[in-house]
């Protein structure tokens, strides 16, 4: 057993509240929050870092280790599918018979009595929440918002506004996203992942199916016209819940994008509502992908009854989450960015905007596969999508919460990379990985980490090395 039922409780009924790896995204934006409302907040992480440090600022008491003793004064232990039985906080909670709910379960709570919006799908999910978090923000509506990941105009990943919305990412890699209850939300789209915890396709499609019955009423459902798996939610939809609208390219979506332009520099198009006259949009982020995730921000802002010329404003000032596509820095004429993609559509998505951004320099890619049952599923897939670069490092596979399987390492992704031999390279090594990538770019070359894991750390590194290089 994961955890208990969650209790339906509002944030102010929970007591004390004890995070089990308050460090983490998810897990640090509910603190924030609860902390916001005079919530007394306590933790334990792995390690100190500065966003442990922050909400030790905000009040938090946080220690650094886990043992039984951190839960003594505990009413609330949330967890997430990362904590084990076999954790001694956890442990000890059950000993104790404390409330123990999951992290989604927490979320649900300080959603409370708001209006929920709930943002989910395989991809594009942190992007869409923060560029309609954004664009609400511009219409004057103080929205309170969880991310998973630090917006980069309010340097958070949560916030406790003083308006009735709550926008938040909703989780659904476990299911999680199904103990919400949010009046509206987005699906970008429906693709196969994580089959670690819901074990076939079918199953996973099927816990989108059952998001729907979460939906609360009146209720609205904004989906993604040109992604199948999405459009056939839409479909299931229009059964269940009043207002269904779609975006996208396709002929017959609601708010089409039409004419769309990709720049180094940003993204236009023009957003047809309805049939009606064409609007322009820009965002000052680079892709396709990026532009869909901006309309679908902007279909369920006017759903919710904000202004287009406010929304549209709001989307031209969005200025990116951490981790999506981040500039790091430039040494020796070299362009080094990191991602956040792990799966391969979204690396194939991410590659693809980058390219524009490379310009004429090469395309360099270090990439952490993460997860082995990832890996195992998609190799093929990742190989296929990696094959957009010009250079790749394959990194060994970040496991994270999973045991290694025997033969499932990185070398399956880059054996199934379709470039030159010479220009695909298997470094199992971590401490190799940023010389290498460093020694394979020249001036005018873009290098781009990517993957779930701590893959991350990885840029910094790159920018070193290009400097000791050059000296």
């Amino acid at each position: 057993m994961q955890a208990d039922t969650p209790s339906g409780l509002p944030a102010e009924e929970l007591g004390r509240v004890h995070f089990i790896g308050i460090g983490g995204i998810g897990m640090s934006g509910i603190a924030r929050i609860l902390l916001a409302r005079g919530i007394e907040v306590s933790g334990s992480d792995a390690k100190d870092s500065t966003g442990v440090e922050a909400l030790r600022m905000l009040g938090a008491t946080v220690y650094i280790g886990q043992a039984p003793e951190n839960v003594e004064k505990a009413d609330t232990v949330v967890i997430s599918t990362a904590i084990r039985e076999t954790n001694p906080e956890l442990a000890e909670a059950r000993r104790r018979g404390l409330r123990v709910i999951r992290r989604a379960a927490a979320l649900a709570a300080v959603m409370a009595g708001r209006r929920g919006v709930a943002v989910t799908g395989t991809s594009g999910k942190t992007t869409t929440t923060s560029m309609l978090t954004v664009a609400a923000q511009h219409c004057g509506v103080d929205p309170s918002f969880a991310i998973g990941g630090d917006l980069g105009e309010a340097g958070s990943n949560a916030h406790h506004g003083t308006g009735d919305l709550f926008i938040a990412e909703a989780d659904e890699s476990d299911g999680s996203f199904l103990l919400l209850a949010p009046e509206a939300a987005i699906v970008t789209n429906v693709e196969v992942d994580h089959l670690d915890q819901h074990g076939t396709p079918e199953a996973y499609a099927k816990a989108f199916d059952n998001f729907l019955g979460r939906i609360t009423s009146p209720g609205i459902l904004v989906c993604c016209a040109d992604d199948p798996g999405a459009r056939r939610l839409a479909e299931l939809a229009r059964q269940s819940v009043r207002t269904v609208r779609t975006y996208g390219e396709a002929a017959d979506a609601d708010l089409q994008l039409r004419d769309i332009e990709i720049t180094p520099t940003g993204t236009t198009y023009q957003a047809v509502l309805d049939g009606g006259t064409p609007t322009p949009v820009a965002i000052g982020v680079t892709g396709r992908h990026l532009a869909l995730n901006s309309a679908a921000a902007l279909l369920t802002g006017l759903e919710l009854g904000l202004p287009l010329d406010r929304l549209i404003e709001g989307l031209a000032g969005y200025g990116g989450v951490r981790r999506r596509f981040e500039y790091k820095g430039t040494v020796a004429g070299v362009r080094v960015y990191d991602d956040y993609a792990h799966h391969p559509s979204k690396v194939a998505a991410q590659l693809t905007a980058a390219r524009i951004v490379a310009g004429e320099g090469r395309l360099i890619v270090g990439f952490q596969p993460h997860l082995y049952s990832r890996t195992q599923a998609f190799a093929a897939e990742f190989g296929t999508s990696l094959a957009l670069a010009d250079e790749v490092v394959v990194m060994e596979v970040a496991g994270v919460r999973e045991e290694p399987v025997p033969g499932v390492t990185g070398a399956l992704v880059a054996d199934a990379i379709d470039l030159p031999p010479e220009r695909v390279h298997y470094e199992p090594s971590w401490s190799a990985a940023a010389p290498l990538l460093a020694r394979l770019a020249r001036p005018g070359d873009l290098v781009l980490t990517m993957g779930a894991g701590d893959v991350t750390l990885i840029g910094p590194e790159v920018l070193t090395e290009l400097g000791a290089l050059t000296t």
